[in-house]
């Protein structure tokens, strides 16, 4: 049976273990353990999904509570995934923070599944990577 947790008080070990197992860890600084603590650390609202002791998914959002949620890490462990528990940390994200859009910026790999689990297109996001500057 799968259980749900809020609070990033989490074992950076943990995190990045799931992080590298969901394959976002291909996408996200799992090596530099000091920036992956401070992200953890800094953002406003965790969300785990865990299977007895072990860790099997997460969402890590930054929000301001009333207008905007950013839900930047959705991870959820390959064996875990196809069973809702993305959804529901998602579902639980939008639950802790019912005033704000919830924006998320999609992997390449999982620009289909957020269609379907009823979240909209929006096709003018811009980013400014780091070591970019604006012109």
């Amino acid at each position: 049976m799968i259980t749900y947790r809020l609070g990033n008080d989490l074992d950076l070990d943990t995190v990045i273990d799931l992080y590298v197992d969901s394959t976002i860890g291909e996408r996200r600084p799992v090596a530099e353990r000091e920036r992956m603590g401070t992200m953890l650390e800094e953002a406003d609202l965790v969300v785990t999904a865990w299977d007895g002791d072990l860790m099997v998914g997460i969402s890590r959002s930054v929000t301001d509570w009333v207008y905007c949620t950013y839900l930047s890490d959705l991870a959820v462990r390959l064996d875990y995934q196809h069973q809702g528990i993305g959804k529901e940390l998602v579902r639980r994200t939008r639950q802790e923070t019912p005033q704000a859009t919830v924006i998320l910026l999609a992997a390449p790999k999982a620009v289909d599944y957020y269609p379907k689990i009823g979240m909209t297109r929006h096709n003018s996001a811009w980013i400014l990577p780091p070591g970019a500057e604006p012109t």
